[in-house]
């Protein structure tokens, strides 16, 4: 190169403004839907909703465009989606623009299979009819029938059904490998739930964000005294009998160090995480009349109430009373737990539509002043 082009500094980049996220259970992603509809808001951009009362588009089926709210009018207009669904890449695609950014996230098998164990403990059959989490582990097949696939899907391999394949396939070598480089070539980026900071930096560099774009509050987590502890034995069989969710992530894993290293370098990574940290607790500090999460049952404004399942005790916040419009606003945002922020979207997007019932009061009666 001549030494004139040398001098030309970095093109700075665009935020990107057409993203899919695919939604996987127990995996943080409801801090990421969160994430996904501020910058919505902020951008004034259309998100993909489920249609009706729906929460989901579509899942456990697997996703058709018609389960997002407006598609016969709006069509291909859509610039954000993150709901849970059931993923098929051609459908998506009918909903989302050509130059979409594609990414999702996966946890570790292990403490995955507990957090659904306890999540999910009275919906799914092979859970309810087993005392504990090691019980189950002890003998699978025991408790999980066949039959029962449809209701049992949270019990096994839960993120390879989420990507759209076979949860009870064969663990079989070429068929793993062809299943990996298919989600390689349908998503841009993977990140991963156990690093969620770098995660995050991550994602802010790939979507050329910024550092307030992926600033988070954690949601939808549950109190320590719900976790059950594996044995060792445990943990050597959740690999065993969740294999092809032990491959998915394995392998994501190692692309997501790599990644990191080729794009911004594990140095500037601790620098943004930590700024990360710091732009977070400030943050907190502003916001929440506790610096944490509370149990439910501590929770001032039922409003802000997240929705609980199973035998889980699932935390939220509580924010300070006297913070002016601006603040409560921004606060209110990085709080509302993920039903009542679809709900509010739903209601924005789609005036003239139900609203969604959340089954809770509302929090913002009067939403237009944004």
């Amino acid at each position: 190169k001549s030494h004139e082009e040398l001098l030309i500094p970095p093109t700075p980049c665009h935020a990107k403004t057409n993203v899919m996220f695919l939604k996987t259970h127990k995996t943080a992603s409801s801090t990421v839907l969160n994430i996904m509809f501020r910058f919505a808001e902020r951008y004034n951009l259309t998100v993909a909703l489920p249609a009706d009362q729906l929460f989901h588009l579509g899942y456990p089926r697997t996703f058709v465009a018609h389960f997002v709210e407006g598609f016969k009018t709006i069509g291909q207009n859509y610039n954000i989606m993150c709901n849970h669904l059931r993923f098929n890449p051609l459908e998506v695609k009918r909903v989302m623009a050509a130059n979409t950014f594609y990414f999702s996230i996966l946890r570790n098998p292990i403490p995955l299979l507990e957090s659904s164990y306890i999540y999910y403990k009275n919906n799914v059959p092979a859970f309810r009819s087993s005392k504990n989490v090691n019980e189950f582990l002890a003998s699978p097949t025991k408790y999980y029938h066949p039959a029962d696939y449809r209701e049992n899907i949270y019990a096994r391999n839960i993120m390879w059904f989420d990507f759209g394949y076979n949860n009870n396939a064969e663990d079989d070598t070429q068929y793993t490998q062809a299943v990996l480089k298919e989600i390689e070539q349908n998503f841009h980026l993977i990140l991963i739930a156990d690093y969620f900071d770098e995660s995050m930096i991550l994602l802010k560099h790939a979507l050329c964000w910024d550092l307030d774009d992926v600033i988070y509050f954690k949601l939808n987590s549950r109190s320590q005294d719900t976790v059950q502890t594996l044995t060792p034995e445990s943990e050597e069989r959740i690999k065993a009998w969740c294999s092809l969710d032990w491959k998915l992530y394995l392998h994501f894993n190692q692309s997501f160090w790599r990644r990191i290293e080729e794009t911004i370098g594990l140095e500037v990574l601790e620098k943004e995480v930590d700024h990360l940290r710091a732009r977070q607790k400030e943050l907190m500090e502003t916001c929440l009349s506790e610096q944490e999460a509370v149990r439910k049952d501590d929770i001032r404004n039922k409003a802000l109430l997240p929705f609980q399942s199973g035998a889980a005790d699932i935390l939220g916040y509580n924010l300070k009373q006297d913070l002016d419009n601006r603040t409560l606003r921004t606060c209110q945002k990085m709080v509302i737990p993920e039903l009542q922020y679809t709900s509010y979207l739903y209601a924005v997007q789609h005036p003239h539509k139900k609203r969604k019932e959340v089954g809770l009061p509302l929090l913002w009666t009067n939403f237009q002043e944004r």
